[in-house]
């Protein structure tokens, strides 16, 4: 009876953490899906588009990166079969615009908004690729697709140089971010939660001192011909 009792108490405990790490998960993808939503509404205001065109900025912002990652893995497009990840971006889409009569300095807000959204999203590639199986190198790699690649098409789609191509540290970032999430999760004992935060605050932390900073990856060419080879 007593062995009974401690088996379902363990169970129950199971269930319970699971949940809980079910619930975090989702707390990133909402939270994420915000933070990309706001930055391509505040990008594509910058380039002074109506309404509608600030609706398909924010929406390609914020599932451009995770729908590449699932064509990749093989598996169905996240947001085709969840109608919260759509709404979420309207109604996110519909506040930014609002909120834009109280912001005036649209390129503080955007770096904001898509620092904390490239964090985000990038452990959310990361362990979609864990539960796939794939190998860990690969996984940093999804991690980095999902966190960039719908800052590329947002940038493609407003007609500039995407933030990925230019001398900012963007994409290193992630790749720094994806790696330290793998090696806590494989070498600590830290909970899930908290190396999930960890590594989303170590990414915003890069790229803000990256910026502030100025700090570049060398590059291997000089400024003196532009002329194309």
């Amino acid at each position: 009876m007593t062995d009974a009792i401690w088996k379902k108490s363990m169970i129950n405990h199971l269930l319970s953490f699971i949940n809980m790490h079910e619930q975090f998960n989702f707390a990133i993808e909402v939270l994420g899906t915000i933070s990309f939503s706001m930055s391509g509404s505040f990008a594509a205001m910058q380039k002074r588009l109506d309404p509608f065109g600030v609706l398909i900025i924010a929406f390609v912002t914020s599932v451009g990166g995770g729908t590449v990652r699932d064509l990749l893995l093989d598996i169905p497009v996240f947001w085709m079969h969840d109608l919260l990840t759509c709404a979420l971006i309207i109604l996110t889409s519909i506040f930014t615009m609002i909120f834009k009569s109280f912001e005036k300095n649209f390129r503080v807000t955007l770096f904001i908004f898509d620092s904390f959204g490239l964090g985000l999203f990038t452990i959310i590639g990361v362990q979609k690729g864990l539960h796939a199986d794939i190998h860990p190198l690969i996984c940093i790699g999804l991690g980095t697709i999902t966190g960039c690649f719908g800052g590329i098409i947002r940038d493609i789609l407003l007609n500039r140089i995407p933030l990925i191509f230019r001398k900012e540290i963007y994409a290193t970032a992630c790749i720094v971010g994806g790696a330290t999430f793998l090696l806590l999760t494989k070498f600590t004992t830290l909970s899930y939660p908290i190396i999930q935060i960890f590594t989303i605050l170590l990414i915003v932390s890069i790229r803000t001192l990256a910026v502030k900073y100025h700090w570049q990856i060398p590059k291997f060419y000089g400024y003196e011909n532009n002329s194309e080879m």
